[in-house]
């Protein structure tokens, strides 16, 4: 927990639908450490967003939904 994922939201992304973008780039940001900032950064959105997502509370707008697959692909 490197850059401040907190138990609270690690719970929450692992509770969250595991078919949702969002949800699934958010466990893969919390497997490797990527800092929630660098997401935010990447795709030109909010940190609150990108926290959103990892928890299913949102789910990406479909126009990011490529970005964000790519984003996935670098961090596995």
């Amino acid at each position: 927990m490197g850059y401040g994922y907190s138990i609270r939201l690690i719970r929450l992304n692992k509770s969250a639908d595991r078919k949702l973008l969002g949800v699934r780039l958010g466990k893969l940001c919390i497997q490797h450490d990527v800092p929630v900032s660098s997401v935010a950064t990447k795709l030109g959105v909010s940190r609150q967003t990108v926290y959103n997502w990892f928890v299913g509370t949102t789910s990406p707008n479909p126009n990011l939904a490529l970005r964000i697959e790519k984003f996935i692909n670098l961090i596995k």
